[in-house]
């Protein structure tokens, strides 16, 4: 790809990216991923890269009795959207069940990593998936995209699966109880009807040929399927019992080995 100065594959460039914001924000990365429909296996062909990282500073940083930010919006633009969380940011919101946070961590698309962060992921994040919380991201994620943009006569396909992933990821949580593929196809071949695979087969091979700005008709037998389930999972995520995860020793204990050495 061309990228102002820059040409080779994006790979190399959102390297050159994590290094520069290293440099200059004084940060260490930890991990780097597409978290977008590219992450999600329905990119359009003009698609921007949606890179979100984790990073973590000096100790003195998190000493200081100053006012610190935890977020870095790095780069924001046609092709590249690049945005972070500092560590404690990151550990606070696993605590919370944050299904964002656990997407970035099984993203099938990898720029960088570091062992420390797949440690931290493995033996002691992973714990704080909760179902309730998961439910109700997930279900809300839906519902406020189908009612913006798919009750129109005519509609931008790339909106349907801002709506079916994520109902299919309840159902992959209802069902086993764990986070969901981050893939598209890989939540389709698990929790897909039988009775819907040819309507969701046909429209992603129609989306897969548009461009973002691309409309066309609403398709019915759709939605009348994602009115339905929406309907369940509000109903579902209402009645479940809270699972999050109380215990903060675990996190805190990782937070103090990364930005403190030990």
């Amino acid at each position: 790809m061309r990228y102002e100065g820059f040409e080779g594959p994006v790979e190399e460039l959102v390297l050159l990216k994590i290094k520069e914001m290293e440099e200059k924000e004084g940060i260490r990365v930890l991990h780097a991923v597409e978290s977008g429909s590219r992450a999600w296996g329905f990119a359009s062909p003009d698609s921007d890269y949606d890179v979100r990282f984790i990073y973590v500073r000096e100790k003195d940083f998190y000493l200081s009795l100053r006012e610190t930010k935890d977020f870095i919006d790095w780069e924001l633009n046609d092709v590249l959207d690049i945005n972070g969380w500092d560590l404690k940011k990151a550990l606070r919101h696993f605590h919370k069940s944050n299904a964002v946070l656990f997407e970035w961590s099984n993203s099938p698309v990898v720029y960088y990593t570091t062992d420390e962060w797949g440690d931290l992921y493995s033996q002691v994040a992973k714990d704080y998936f909760a179902c309730k919380p998961s439910l109700y991201h997930y279900y809300g994620t839906a519902n406020k995209n189908y009612h913006e943009h798919l009750l129109e006569d005519m509609v931008k396909y790339k909106k349907y699966f801002y709506v079916l992933r994520p109902i299919l990821a309840c159902k992959w949580i209802e069902e086993k109880r764990c986070p969901p593929p981050v893939l598209f196809e890989e939540l389709c071949d698990a929790a897909l009807e039988d009775g819907m695979r040819a309507a969701v087969r046909e429209l992603l091979a129609q989306k897969l040929r548009m461009s973002e700005s691309d409309r066309a008709p609403g398709i019915a037998e759709i939605n009348r399927y994602i009115e339905e389930k929406l309907a369940y999972y509000k109903a579902l995520a209402e009645a479940m019992e809270d699972d999050r995860k109380p215990a903060w020793e675990p996190l805190e204990e990782a937070f103090r080995r990364l930005a403190w050495g030990g």
